[in-house]
């Protein structure tokens, strides 16, 4: 049954369908984080360790895409050393964990996977579980704090040359 609904998201953004269209309008409309009900795509959210327990939630986390305008404060505060282009050294996806991890401190990120783009934006989902809540099957996931800073999620091991 979850590869037909995965096949289904699948089709509706290669396609462009208007319902993918639709629900990106409105996310854009919607904060840089918000906390989601239930997973827009249940078939990868239930294979990256998401369950429909107490204590584990999903947070959507619009990331934008491109490059980054930094400042290089060791050659001076001059405006010609404002680069305007420089990459940022992780990806959107790892990015957007640690950004809802810093939104959720009482919460460890367990995974994320993409759920959208548009011209501007990358939309991930994060999956997060409370340290305060009791599970054993999440115990054993989240006993090491800080996994989104660490490289110790998936994207965050694909950052760190771990994965091939």
């Amino acid at each position: 049954m979850y590869s037909i609904i995965q096949k289904n998201f699948q089709k509706s953004y290669k396609e462009r369908s208007p319902a993918y269209k639709e629900r990106l309008m409105q996310w854009r409309k919607e904060p840089a984080i918000v906390r989601i009900e239930k997973p827009t795509n249940i078939a990868r959210a239930r294979s990256l360790g998401y369950r429909a327990v107490q204590g584990v939630f999903v947070v959507r986390v619009k990331v934008r895409k491109g490059r980054r305008k930094r400042r290089d404060p060791k050659a001076g505060r001059k405006a010609r050393h404002n680069y305007r282009f420089l990459p940022p050294q992780l990806s959107l996806q790892v990015i957007a964990e640690q950004r809802a991890n810093r939104k959720h401190p009482n919460a460890e990120v367990i995974n994320s996977y993409w759920v959208g783009e548009d011209g501007v934006y990358k939309y991930f989902e994060v999956i997060l579980a409370d340290r305060g809540v009791k599970n054993k099957k999440i115990a054993q996931i989240i006993k090491r704090r800080g996994r989104a800073y660490r490289g110790l999620t998936s994207a965050g091991r694909k950052a760190r040359g771990l994965v091939r």
